[in-house]
């Protein structure tokens, strides 16, 4: 049977990339990003409620002292002559408390406290994980977007010059006026999505300035457009009881459901005695003088024991609440099983299809680009309209952006998929990695 494997090492995995600009990033998460310091701080509460249950092994010992000057009724039915009716009392003492855990309850409610603290040890890898692969994302995303602009760029620069071209054979009664006017929206065309691919990325880098918390303002990452050949690295998805091993999101699950079976014995524990050993010893005098005396000794010894005999059925609510949440987190553990399987299955699909996909696109851009070449000469040369052109044009540049978002779709599936694995794997040499 898998067991949860909570010490796994589940980075640098983002070395597998090599990329060095993200390997610089990556390291600074764990120190600066805001939601991983509160998920940290979670767990160090977490940690702290274990070390309460934990309290309740030990015995329970208090210290009080107490100084009263009172009046005591004449009518009072423990008067006498020989009490004095204004008297001091000066008691000095320590109490000590133990419970005897004989059915188990201390024993439950400490485990339950210390399988909900794994839990969120695991609970705290999972923010961990996410944060890094968001980060590993929005940075191959900017690339991307990087890549996309240059596409655009060139693009613009392009059609302005078929801008001047045409205007030229129109001044020279070569083209028509339509063709002018059409060269020219499809520049600003251009220069609309240049532009709109500028403000995706300028949110993409302030989206990475809030995981490195730091402000939006103040960071900025160089343009460095994807390299053509760029792919993911190779990742082994491993064997179905390993990725139950290195999830920790399964664990956590895992952990809840022991924690929740642990609280049903915490339940079934009310039902039984509670059985105390009580003792107390000090001092107790009515003159400041003889308050610290042997004299004034006292002290006390006995068990106690405590049973409820009635409770209007709280205690079978209480057990009945044990028990379904027993089931509800079976039932939940067995909901992120699934999920986890079908994550790596998705992630592992889309690697498969968008290598079958970026073959086929890059033949489409090469043929594009071919076509749009022949297109602009036939024009030049009066054998096809400027309509054509633009046809020709349009498909060229859908190809060159469909294959540049094709390669930040593989480089993110393939995130997803160390996402999915848990992030612990091997990163040694791999053919094929990113660079």
């Amino acid at each position: 049977m898998a067991q949860p494997a909570a010490g796994l090492e589940r980075g640098p995995w983002w070395h597998a990339y090599r990329d060095p600009e993200l390997d610089v990033l990556e390291s600074r998460i764990d120190d600066a990003n805001q939601s991983i310091k509160a998920g940290f701080a979670r767990l160090q509460e977490a940690r702290a409620q274990t070390r309460v249950a934990s309290s309740s092994y030990f015995p329970s010992i208090t210290g009080a002292a107490s100084a009263q000057h009172s009046r005591n009724s004449l009518y009072a039915p423990t008067h006498s002559a020989a009490t004095p009716t204004v008297a001091n009392d000066l008691p000095l003492n320590v109490d000590l408390s133990y419970e005897a855990d004989l059915w188990g309850r201390i024993g439950n409610s400490v485990a339950t406290a210390r399988l909900t603290e794994q839990a969120d040890t695991d609970d705290f890898a999972v923010l961990a994980l996410a944060i890094h692969a968001q980060l590993a994302s929005d940075y191959f995303l900017l690339r991307g977007t990087d890549t996309e602009q240059v596409i655009l760029d060139q693009t613009v620069a392009d059609y302005a010059r078929a801008l001047v071209l045409t205007q030229n054979l129109h001044d020279g009664g070569l083209a028509a006026l339509a063709d002018v006017d059409q060269a020219k929206a499809q520049l600003e065309s251009a220069r609309t999505r240049a532009a709109e691919t500028r403000l995706q990325r300028s949110q993409t880098e302030h989206a990475i300035a809030v995981l490195l918390g730091e402000p939006a303002s103040n960071f900025h990452l160089g343009a460095r457009p994807l390299p053509g050949d760029t792919v993911p690295p190779a990742i082994d998805p491993g064997i179905p009881s390993a990725l139950l091993e290195r999830r920790p999101d399964i664990a956590a699950a895992e952990r809840l459901v022991a924690a929740a079976n642990a609280q049903i014995g915490v339940a079934k524990a009310a039902y039984f005695p509670v059985f105390d050993l009580l003792a107390a010893a000090g001092f107790e005098s009515t003159q400041a003088s003889t308050w610290v005396t042997a004299p004034a000794r006292m002290w006390s010894l006995g068990p106690a024991a405590a049973v409820t005999l009635f409770d209007g059925g709280r205690r079978r609510a209480q057990l009945a609440d044990a028990n379904a949440g027993y089931d509800e987190q079976v039932a939940e553990y067995r909901g992120v099983v699934l999920s986890a399987y079908q994550e790596v299955e998705d992630s592992l699909s889309a690697l498969h299809e968008l290598e079958l996909e970026i073959a086929s696109e890059t033949a489409a851009s090469q043929s594009a680009a071919s076509a749009l070449k022949q297109a602009r000469y036939q024009y030049e040369m009066g054998l096809v309209t400027y309509l054509q052109v633009i046809v020709t044009e349009n498909t060229a540049l859908s190809a060159q952006l469909a294959a540049a978002d094709i390669q930040i779709r593989r480089m993110n599936a393939s995130i997803l998929l160390v996402k999915a694995l848990g992030g612990g794997w091997d990163t040694g040499s791999r053919p094929g990695q990113a660079r």
